[in-house]
Formats: structure tokens, sequence, C-alpha cells
């Protein structure tokens, strides 16, 4: 890259990072606050390996790392209203009509019993159960580009059933219980709600296709959302009648030719093949 390029692109981030300082600056109160929050982030982009508390005061120059913690566990401030400035600005960056919405679900590997949400429970990111948090996240992908707009911290039973861990975890009063495509929907009416350019939705099978689905149906959204084997669905229209299952045959097993348990099953065990997904399992 020749040199006047790179200076330029140099020039472009550090602009670009100031522009986001100053959409967040309302969101603190005092400008201490403000302060340290602007070292957080010049911290996450800082070139140490490992974010840790240390390394990020280290790298802002601070005698150690509490003023930087504060900012997650002390100071008041509005997340969600920072979710809502950083959803506003990807908008105006990357909004298209013809864009998508991607809704996943990470996991957060931990080796204590403190952090919110931990738990034994199944995360990609290790590819089995094991000591982890789970956060859900929707992202806004366009031809210009992508971002996070939405997150959440998925909360197991194990900690809103228990009101002191709850609270020693400064869980604000009245979080309950809510299942992952629970969360997955209020990410999705929440960008509905706030006129959020797209015309897709896509996600896997842990969202599944039951309120999400009737809820961007009745939005006249497009939608891609994985399904299990076990899962029962047939293409637009009227549902065909299906055939009647034959008579159980007396014959071994393995001379049976032609059984329904062959095709795909359709209501009270009756074999039902429809539409081009029927033409499939035939």
């Amino acid at each position: 890259m020749p040199a006047a390029s790179l200076e330029t692109t140099l020039e472009l981030w550090s602009t670009t990072l100031r522009q986001a300082k100053h959409r967040i600056r309302s969101l603190f109160a005092a400008p201490s606050v403000a302060a340290s929050a602007n070292a957080f982030l010049d911290g996450l982009l800082g070139a140490e390996r490992r974010k840790t508390g240390w390394m990020r005061a280290e790298a802002a120059g601070d005698p150690g790392p509490w003023r930087q913690q504060a900012i997650l566990g002390r100071s008041h401030w509005n997340a969600d209203a920072l979710r809502d400035v950083v959803r506003d600005h990807v908008i105006e960056t990357l909004g298209a009509p013809e864009a998508v919405l991607v809704i996943d679900e990470t996991g957060f590997l931990k080796q204590g019993h403190a952090s919110c949400g931990v738990g034994r429970q199944y995360t990609g990111s290790a590819g089995k159960i094991t000591n982890c948090q789970i956060g859900v996240f929707a992202a806004y992908v366009s031809d210009k580009g992508h971002a996070f707009i939405d997150r959440q911290l998925y909360l197991p039973k194990a900690w809103t059933g228990d009101p002191a861990r709850m609270t020693a975890a400064h869980v604000p009063a009245g979080i309950t219980f809510a299942t992952k495509p629970h969360l997955a929907l209020g990410m999705v009416a929440r960008a509905i709600a706030a006129g959020v350019p797209f015309a897709w939705v896509t996600a896997d099978t842990v969202s599944g296709v039951g309120e999400i689905e009737l809820a961007l149906r009745r939005a006249d959204k497009g939608y891609v959302l994985g399904v299990t084997g076990q899962h029962s669905f047939w293409s637009w229209g009227p549902r065909p009648r299906c055939r009647a299952r034959p008579r159980r045959s007396r014959q071994p097993s393995w001379r049976r030719t032609g059984s329904a348990s062959r095709r795909g099953r359709g209501r009270r065990g009756r074999a039902c093949t429809t539409g081009p997904i029927g033409s499939w399992l035939r």
C-alpha cells in the first residue's frame, strides 16, 4: 500500500473513531466517565492480544484497571440507549432496502461461576456442553457491509430461578426466563419498530420457525429459518389430503417393501408427502 494511501486510511479511521466517541458522549453524565469510556474503546481497538483490565489500563496510562472496570460495573448509563446509537449509525452507513437481518448465538467460555448467565450448556464455540455464557446477536448485512445492531445475554433457569444469584450479579429487577427464540423474536420486533430497512431474516434451528415466522409474515418480511429433521411443513397453498397408511404387514420387517415408514409422516401416522418437498421424500 502506498504511503499516501496508508496515511489517508489512518486519518479516515481516526476521524470515524472521533465521530463515534462524540455520538456516545451524551450517554454519560460526567466528563470523567465519558473519558473512561473513550479509553475503554481505545483499549478494545489496541494492539494487545489479550484485552484484560490491566492491559487496557496500561495502554491508557492508568495506574490500574479500576477506572475502566467502573464503566462496566459501577457507572450508571443506559446500555440499551448505546445499542440504539450503534444501530442508528449502522443504518445511516450500511442501510439498504434489500438487507438481511442475521440472528445467531455464540458462547463465551468461562472457568468460574460468578459471571452473569454462566453455566454448563451447549455452545458451538466449543462444539460441546461446557461452562460458558451464551449471547444472542442480530447482525445487519447489506451490499455495503455488515455490523452488529442488537444483542441479549441468555440467562438459564438456574439463574432466573435463583433471586440471590441474580441480585449478586446486579441483574435488573423484573428480568425473567426467556428462551433463545424469544430473545431473537424481541430483536426482530425492535428492528421493525425502529424502521430498520431489511427484506429478509435468516436464523438457524435454535430460533426455529415458531413465533418468529409468524411475526415476519405479519410484517411482510422474507425469511430463511433452519428447521430440525423432525419438523413437518408443506409448501404454500391448500394442504393436500394424505394417503391412508397401509395395514401393518405380517411379513418380517426385512421383507416389507413400500412401507409408509419410508415416507414423511402426516398427522395421525398417515404417510404424507406434499409439494416439492414431498417429491424429495419419495
